[in-house]
Parts: structure tokens; C-alpha cells; sequence
């Protein structure tokens, strides 16, 4: 009888732009201060994508050669590559399809999936899927986003959270016991109302008034959405522990969407989980939505031992949010 075909994690890789947009320089920008705004999200600096007719391919793109080199192999390799993000080079063709051109990775399929923060979580369980069917041997899961893009940088309450960056992983068979062990997704489509990008799509199609009417950028109603994401990422990290019988003594690590600390520690402190175990660079980076974890796993990645146990939380817009369970594979 042969072995349980797993979906490990075999190299990560991870692209941020050189541009720092300080504390200091939104200072200068909307009515805020830099403590202020440490002690509210924790955040210092983010990165920017400057540079005229750049876009998010242009971040997957050098992310996914990076894991390519570091695994050894050439993007023709590549069978499936997913594209996390809620900003798009364009609305149609996929950024996933963009990315395949310009790393050359000619016998790959790919689709874009958003989920918001959620994407990068979403995006690897339906990789881990494709592998564990069998069909697939190397799946990439790419989470990128250029959200200065749909910043509103006059909104003091939401251009203060985001960066631009890439992340990604490889996805690969395993039958040693190693890799994703399990998933505990939701969604909820009453977030809506909360955290959203008003116009672009069918319902509000782009005009005259939608882009005078600032209905492009992102809107966030900051206090609902930080109880429910407090609530709803906490309470799935609890239940994924206990679904698999696990405490926080048996977690190396938690991996948790970079949106805001307090949510963060809210989390861990529901887990069990002591500071010491928890990857936190929301300071240099913001909210970079479906990077942020991959982006934490390539600066920790010489921190993590193959059999470590770790988990994957997010929460994002929609609402969507969830947990995951690894077993590292190297």
C-alpha cells in the first residue's frame, strides 16, 4: 500500500521593492505621527513599487525565479502556478498568466484566486489539493500585491496599513508524513460591508464618477473589522489546535497575517504561544495582504528545522480567514 501523498513547502522565495515609505514621510503626508500609528498597527515602514508601468507581475515574477534557484530547477518545471492577489496587473488575463510569461514558465497552467489577506492560505490549499490528486508535482503558490496601487493616500485611517511586496512557495509531493497537514478555512460574505473596493467590478463599473467619487481605493471601517478579525483568526487558530490535538508547546511557529500587532498577539496569547514564537515584521513591511506570510517565511526560513510544526493564520477582507497546519519539510 503506498504512502499518503502530502503537499510540502520546498523553497520559498520573496521580492520587496527598494522604495521605503516611512512613518516620517506620511507624517508630511496626512494629519498622523509616528506614535500614533506604532501603537495602533506597530508598523514603521513599508515598502513602495515606484516606477512607471510596473504592476504585481513584476514582484511575482523575480519572487518566483528566486525559488526556482533555490530549488534547482528551471520554470519550465512548474505545472501550476496560483497568483494570490487583490490587485491584478489587470482584471483579465490572470497575473499568474503574466508571471508564467515572463519567467519563461511555458508548460504551466495558472489562474489568479482572491481571498483578500486570506488569498496566500486559500491559495495553498487549493495547490495542496492539485498535489495531493496526484496529477500535479510542482504547484507555486505566489501571494503579491501592489497596494499602493489602491491606496487612497489623503485617508489617513487606511494609507498608514499597506506595502507593496511578493512571496512564494513551492508545493511538491511528499510521503514522508511532512508538509501541509491540515486546513480550517471560512468565509463570510457580510464583511462586504466593511473592507472593500466600491467600484471596478459589475456592480459599479469604472465612470467619470466612481474615480471622482475616490471609489477605486480601498474602504475600511476600522472597528468592526478589527473585532471580527481579533475573533475570527484567534478563534480558528484555537480550533486547529485542537482539532489535531496539539497545544501551543507543540508549535515552533506561528505565521500570522502581518494586518495589525494587537491582532497578531490577540492570537497567539489565544494559542498559548510566548512573543518568542511568533514571526512579526509588520514594522518594515505594513500590510502587504497576500505576501505578508510567505514574505515571513522566506525572512525566517533559516530559523525553521525540517519536522518543525507551524501555523498559517490570516483574516482579510470578505470577510475570509483561516488557519493552517504544516509539518516543515527541510
Amino acid at each position: 500500500m503506498s504512502n499518503k501523498i502530502n503537499a510540502a513547502i520546498t523553497a520559498v522565495g520573496a521580492f520587496v521593492p527598494e522604495d521605503k515609505l516611512t512613518n516620517a514621510d506620511l507624517e508630511r503626508m496626512v494629519e498622523t505621527n509616528d506614535e500614533w500609528i506604532k501603537s495602533r498597527t506597530g508598523i514603521s515602514e513599508r515598502r513602495i513599487q515606484k516606477g512607471k508601468g510596473l504592476a504585481t507581475s513584476d514582484m511575482g515574477a523575480p519572487a518566483v525565479l528566486e525559488l526556482c534557484r533555490k530549488r534547482g530547477i528551471d520554470p519550465g518545471e512548474i505545472d501550476c502556478m496560483i497568483c494570490c492577489t487583490v490587485t491584478p496587473d489587470m482584471l483579465f488575463p490572470a497575473t499568474a498568466n503574466i508571471i508564467c510569461d515572463k519567467i519563461g514558465a511555458i508548460n504551466a497552467w495558472g489562474f489568479d484566486l482572491n481571498a483578500a489577506c486570506s488569498g496566500f492560505l486559500f491559495g495553498v490549499t487549493t495547490g495542496t489539493a492539485l498535489i495531493e490528486s496526484g496529477r500535479y508535482k510542482k504547484v507555486v503558490v505566489v501571494g503579491a500585491d501592489k497596494m499602493s496601487a489602491i491606496v487612497d493616500y489623503t485617508d489617513r485611517s487606511t494609507c498608514i496599513l499597506f506595502g507593496d511586496a511578493a512571496g512564494c512557495v513551492l508545493l511538491e509531493p511528499n510521503e514522508d508524513g511532512y508538509g501541509i497537514q491540515d486546513s480550517l478555512l471560512k468565509s463570510d460574505g457580510i464583511g462586504r460591508e466593511y473592507l472593500y473596493q466600491r467600484a471596478g467590478g459589475s456592480l459599479n463599473p469604472a465612470s467619470i464618477e466612481t474615480v471622482t467619487n475616490k471609489q477605486h481605493f480601498i474602504f475600511q471601517d476600522g472597528q468592526p473589522v478589527f473585532k471580527f478579525a481579533v475573533k475570527g483568526m484567534a478563534d480558528v487558530s484555537a480550533e486547529l489546535l485542537e482539532r489535531n490535538n496539539l497545544t501551543g508547546d507543540d508549535i515552533a511557529w506561528l505565521v500570522p497575517h502581518q494586518a495589525n500587532k494587537r491582532i497578531i498577539d490577540a492570537t497567539a496569547n489565544r494559542m498559548g504561544l510566548s512573543q518568542d514564537k511568533v514571526m512579526l515584521n509588520i514594522e518594515r513591511y505594513g500590510n502587504t495582504t497576500a505576501a505578508t506570510i510567505p514574505l515571513c517565511l522566506w525572512e525566517w526560513e533559516s530559523k525553521l528545522n525540517k519536522g518543525d510544526k507551524i501555523v498559517l493564520a490570516a483574516f482579510g477582507g470578505g470577510f475570509t480567514w483561516g488557519a493552517t497546519l504544516i509539518k516543515w519539510a527541510y
